[in-house]
């Protein structure tokens, strides 16, 4: 299966954001947020929800997004996605393209991702982010469903600000050895990140139980946090953020 999906928005005249184009294919769907009551900052939120399993081996899922100069966007998941093999051992992909243009602000909140036994997993971020743009992306990995081994998974974090790169990170998590390695995930299930790009820039690196915090030579800061299972990866995570502006 092939899908793709295409979200841009824009500031009007009266400070407020409105969806420009909204498309979206199987597995995934975009749907927007209805309230009677506007959003206090102005913003829209649009949610991901899964229409059909997967993606499955064999399977390439695209999104692109944009966001308009002064224009806010939450882009909020529905429900995990689930990673799972195919019936011919084919990789499956997902691939994410953001555009934020000067003044903009994308907060992409996805639920988690669980890669599932014999599945063969890869992703790809890409956020170009214009002068005076704002950013926030966090991503849980999820290796393996209750008692069952996880599958393969590779990601790529590849990330501009005002032209200039900000970020490039790749994991590969297909090794079962570095997994269990103390330099790599410790044997833990669960890898919690979250990006936050801005002015807001933390004095210097920190690190907890389980936790770091990297500030960005060009602005913000990368939060990573380890655990065996959901609820203390996020709570770590929760800690690399505590004690700074960035929440």
């Amino acid at each position: 299966m092939r899908s793709e999906a295409i979200l841009e928005v824009e500031r009007l005249a009266d400070g407020t954001t409105t969806i420009r184009e909204l498309r979206s294919e199987p597995p995934t769907r975009l749907i927007p947020r209805r309230s009677a009551v506007p959003s206090r900052d102005g913003g829209v939120t649009v949610r991901t929800v899964a229409s059909a399993a997967g993606p499955l081996g064999g399977d390439h899922l695209r999104l692109r997004v944009r966001v308009g100069a002064g224009a806010h966007l939450r882009l909020i998941g529905t429900g995990a996605t689930l990673a799972l093999p195919g019936p011919h051992g084919e990789p499956s992909t997902s691939t994410v393209h953001l555009r934020i243009d000067p003044g903009g602000r994308l907060e992409y909140l996805p639920d988690e991702t669980i890669v599932c036994a014999g599945a063969d997993h890869h992703t790809e971020l890409r956020a170009d982010i214009a002068a005076g743009g704002e950013f926030r992306q966090r991503e849980i990995l999820i290796l393996g469903r209750h008692a069952e081994p996880p599958g393969r998974l590779t990601t790529g974090t590849y990330l501009t600000r005002a032209g200039r790169p900000l970020l490039r990170q790749t994991l590969d998590l297909t090794d079962r050895r570095l997994l269990a390695s103390p330099g790599y995930l410790v044997g833990n299930k669960v890898l919690a990140t979250e990006i936050v790009v801005d002015d807001r820039t933390p004095p210097g690196p920190a690190a907890g139980d389980g936790w770091s915090l990297t500030p960005l030579a060009g602005g913000g800061a990368l939060a990573t946090a380890l655990g065996p299972e959901h609820v203390t990866a996020v709570h770590r995570l929760a800690a690399a953020l505590d004690g700074t502006r960035l929440r």
